[in-house]
């Protein structure tokens, strides 16, 4: 089956883009899928226990079978925002 794969921040840097495709066996999940690009590209390895993925762009989970013509999306995890208690405190001007 074919797939197209969306990989985002450093995880697009790590693999050189940000869309690729892969013919993966039927009866592949979206686990099976992100080994064979840790398989490709061994750095993507660092963030297996972070990152999230997307199938078809609706959040699931590594043991998701893909089928053909699925989109995954892998997500590495999101830092920023703002500490609210912090702000708060800060408009009170404490």
């Amino acid at each position: 089956m074919h797939v197209r794969i969306r990989l985002f921040a450093r995880l697009r840097e790590l693999a050189g883009g940000s869309e690729l495709s892969r013919q993966m066996p039927d009866g592949s999940s979206a686990g099976d899928l992100w080994q064979s690009l840790v398989s490709e590209f061994p750095a993507l390895g660092d963030h297996t226990s972070s990152i999230s993925l997307a199938v078809n762009q609706e959040y699931a989970r590594p043991a998701t079978v893909l089928r053909d013509g699925d989109e995954v999306a892998f997500l590495p995890p999101v830092s920023g925002g703002c500490d609210m208690s912090a702000s708060v405190r800060n408009a009170r001007g404490n």
